[in-house]
């Protein structure tokens, strides 16, 4: 298994939003590491190369990462969360900077408020 941290970028098969089909994409891992650890899922909000404007979207190129690189600039889609299997995730590209993670929690937290 790939190991991973709160706060990487992993790619893992993802559904679209009809449950019909999915793709590989990847995703930002939300939940913390304690969780992690105890349970087989984790926490996770994709991300998407689309350049079209969205809202609740924070932008993620090679620039916002503390290690690693992802393939393509992406913005992570803050109003999709999803629960994943830790044993569905192929590829850890890295890990995405504080400043960064902390503004994906901010948006959620304006989403909930």
């Amino acid at each position: 298994m790939v190991q991973f941290s709160q706060k990487d970028i992993v790619l893992v098969p993802f559904p679209f939003s009809n449950q019909q089909k999915k793709k590989f994409r990847p995703v930002i891992v939300m939940s913390n590491n304690v969780y992690n650890q105890q349970f087989q899922d984790f926490i996770a909000i994709p991300l998407t190369s689309n350049p079209r404007a969205r809202a609740h979207t924070v932008t993620i190129t090679n620039n916002e990462m503390a290690a690693g690189s992802i393939p393509k600039d992406s913005k992570a889609k803050v109003d999709k969360i999803y629960n994943i299997e830790q044993r569905l995730i192929k590829v850890n590209f890295g890990q995405v900077r504080q400043d960064v993670f902390d503004s994906i929690k901010n948006e959620l937290s304006n989403l909930l408020a």
